[in-house]
């Protein structure tokens, strides 16, 4: 009988930096020091998911940036502006993940149930193996150490919304079947990913992108606020296709049994 084999984990805002803080804040700061660019908060977490490099050059292709690039420029971003941007975004980024690679509350100790039940832990993420690496060791001081990990530069095919990270960690971990295999992503182009792969996939909602905002600033939100965020954050993912959509990676072990149930009735993705 099939059953679920391993979960494929998104990093920022699905297993550690709540709110996906890290990566959105350091496109505005890298867009202003290397060119004067005023980048909104709003406007850096719509490609978000995406490799770095592509999730600059989408910035760029965004209407609103568009517009005010090439006011300030005189004509579209170019592939070297992107470059440029690259490589100022990268230091940048290197010296901050470390500081948001504290798994979300609550998150540890349920991967760590999944694995004594024998369900292997991949993961994959937008960021550059550089980035990565980092990342990889500043969580496993925090005791979060996934089975494999995929870089969004580590393949030749490429990153997101493709298949092919998804698809590395199902031949890495020895899975069966590629639906006994569950993407878990905050983000839109994640979900694709795992939907891309032909994996079950579960959106998280309310840790990660789709909402935007760090522990502390949720909290401080009114139950109004956080009412309508988490409405929308639930939509945008479900609105992408993700089969399931929970708040939190805390709450994904009701899911992966539904999922193990439909397995049995011989469904797929």
């Amino acid at each position: 009988m099939k059953k679920i084999e391993a979960l494929v984990l998104d990093w920022a805002g699905t297993v550690v930096d709540y709110g996906s803080i890290a990566p959105t804040s350091i496109f505005v700061e890298a867009f202003k020091l290397a060119y004067d660019f005023e980048l909104s908060l709003a406007e850096a977490r719509i490609p978000m998911g995406m490799g770095k490099w592509d999730h600059i050059s989408a910035l760029g292709q965004l209407e609103s940036v568009n517009t005010r690039w090439c006011a300030q420029f005189g004509e579209a971003m170019t592939t070297a502006q992107i470059d440029y941007i690259y490589e100022t975004f990268m230091p940048l980024q290197k010296a901050k993940v470390a500081q948001r690679a504290a798994p979300i509350d609550g998150v540890l100790p349920v991967l760590q149930r999944l694995q004594t039940q024998g369900i292997k832990i991949g993961s994959c993420s937008g960021y550059p193996r550089e980035i990565m690496t980092e990342l990889e060791i500043a969580s496993a001081e925090h005791g979060y150490r996934p089975d494999y990990c995929v870089a969004s530069d580590d393949l030749n095919a490429g990153s997101r919304p493709g298949p092919w990270m998804a698809l590395e960690n199902v031949i890495k971990l020895g899975v069966s079947a590629v639906d006994c295999c569950v993407k878990v992503d905050d983000s839109v182009p994640g979900i694709l990913e795992g939907l891309n792969a032909g994996m079950w996939t579960v959106g998280v909602a309310l840790t990660g992108n789709a909402v935007g905002c760090s522990e502390q600033q949720w909290q401080a939100l009114s139950t109004s606020e956080q009412s309508d965020l988490s409405r929308d954050a639930f939509s945008q993912l479900a609105g992408a296709g993700a089969h399931f959509v929970i708040a939190s990676l805390t709450d994904i072990e009701p899911v992966l049994n539904e999922i193990n149930a439909r397995l049995a009735r011989g469904e797929r993705p």
